[in-house]
């Protein structure tokens, strides 16, 4: 279990269900909002709107030199100088809001990296071998749990994969290579909710066991010149723009 579940699922898990890229855009506004505070009055404002002009004086004499090497070089020292006393003052309020943001990021992968396997529909499951082990390996469904593909088949290429489909609800898979035997869990619902997808298996012919979620693509159909972001590009890009207009509409520095 993600540690903010207790927390967060019972005001985020209606709406991830109904829309993951309006929790997404929530979550990115609510911490950009959060940092920009925190920032504004973890830090002298006096200084770093000093620095900040400095910086800007910088730039502008920086453009004014780049026919004499030599005083530019002076001056790129003085610029870089200034930048880390920039990011020296700034550091308190990163370090304040790093943890949150961790354990918010924490309860984002665990519900927003893959679409949720539905009730009756087909999915697959993949165990991957040790080096040399060969043979047959059988998959053996729990209840509920209908297999597409042939329970019994040959390793190929160190892996093997079945077909299947279960009923709403958390279900054990058993894959049976020779005495050796491993279990992993997949969770079947109609929520935006998964397991763990990779089970790993230290000292074991049976070296993991997948379960091929689909990724999930907040944006649906909807690309971007043929690229689908996931959660986190579509964060980052969010948060930089609600930081942007935060930052200009309470006047920090």
């Amino acid at each position: 279990m993600v540690f903010l579940d207790p927390v967060l699922n019972p005001v985020l898990q209606p709406l991830l269900t109904k829309s993951p890229l309006l929790v997404i855009l929530l979550i990115s506004f609510v911490i950009s909002l959060i940092t920009t505070l925190v920032y504004k009055f973890a830090t002298n404002q006096t200084e770093m709107k000093r620095l900040k002009e400095q910086q800007k004086d910088f730039q502008k004499r920086l453009k004014e030199l780049r026919h004499n090497p030599e005083e530019m070089m002076k001056v790129q020292k003085e610029a870089m100088k200034s930048n880390m006393d920039y990011m020296k003052h700034s550091l308190k309020s990163t370090l304040i809001t790093m943890l949150p943001i961790i354990l918010i990021f924490s309860w984002m992968t665990g519900h927003l990296v893959y679409e949720p396997i539905y009730p009756g529909e087909t999915f697959s499951v993949t165990a991957s071998f040790a080096k040399g082990v060969n043979g047959n390996a059988e998959l053996i469904p729990d209840q509920g749990t209908e297999l597409s593909s042939d329970a019994k088949q040959q390793i190929s290429n160190g892996e093997i994969t079945w077909r299947l489909k279960s009923t709403e609800g958390e279900h054990t898979l058993t894959v049976k290579n020779g005495e050796t035997q491993q279990q992993s869990k997949v969770l079947i619902t109609e929520e935006l909710k998964y397991d763990n997808p990779i089970t790993m298996y230290q000292h074991s012919d049976i070296e993991k066991i997948t379960v091929n979620y689909g990724k999930l693509q907040p944006l649906g159909d909807l690309s971007l010149f043929g690229w689908y972001p996931g959660w986190l590009a579509i964060y980052f890009l969010s948060s930089i723009a609600f930081t942007l207009g935060l930052r200009k509409l309470l006047k920090v520095y």
